[in-house]
């Protein structure tokens, strides 16, 4: 029995897949979530400021989020920006989604969405059993899974924040709130070996 060499045969990319396969390596990397650092001070105050003309976030200083640094997230587009959240305790049990902000050209990514996962995780595992906000959007919350409330169940908030507020009494924010689910000792155990 006698074997011939096999020879290759070279595959050519017909021209529309190689339009497809350059138009998939040049799609948008997903951004990155991670905790904001001291670096991102300055970054995080110009987001906050560049949206509160929006009417929708309360100003914030650059001293206010600088002491308070390490409770924001950042999402981050390469080197840019170009998302934050503050991650705000009210008390023991209840904290707060505070000034969440998408720039422009970031928004419809599904950023904020994987944020509020991300807030929502780790409020959770700080022993937090409520997560809430107060948002002039409440249904892109109630798709989250949060319950539109009236503002007199986050007794918290108020105390913390709004008597002193210019706006207290005339807000038109709806406050939204979603009950933390803490998995029984036993079943972290189980889900960490399956």
């Amino acid at each position: 029995m006698s074997t011939t060499p096999m020879t290759m045969i070279p595959v050519r990319r017909s021209p529309a897949r190689a339009v497809a396969a350059d138009l998939l390596d040049s799609q948008p990397v997903e951004p990155t979530i991670r905790a904001a650092a001291d670096s991102d001070i300055d970054a995080i105050h110009r987001l906050v400021s560049e949206h509160v003309t929006e009417g929708h976030l309360l100003p914030r200083s650059r001293e206010e989020i600088a002491s308070r640094v390490h409770r924001f997230l950042v999402a981050t587009d390469g080197e840019e920006i170009v998302a934050c959240a503050d991650l705000a305790p009210l008390s023991r049990k209840v904290a707060e989604v505070r000034s969440m902000v998408v720039a422009h050209e970031a928004r419809s990514r599904g950023i904020c969405r994987r944020m509020v996962q991300e807030l929502e995780r780790r409020a959770l595992s700080a022993g937090f059993e409520t997560l809430c906000a107060f948002t002039h959007a409440p249904g892109y919350f109630v798709r989250l899974g949060f319950s539109i409330v009236p503002h007199v169940w986050l007794p918290e908030k108020i105390e913390a924040d709004c008597r002193t507020c210019a706006q207290f009494r005339q807000c038109g924010q709806y406050a939204v709130m979603l009950p933390l689910v803490h998995a029984p000792a036993g079943r972290v155990a189980e889900s960490a070996h399956a």
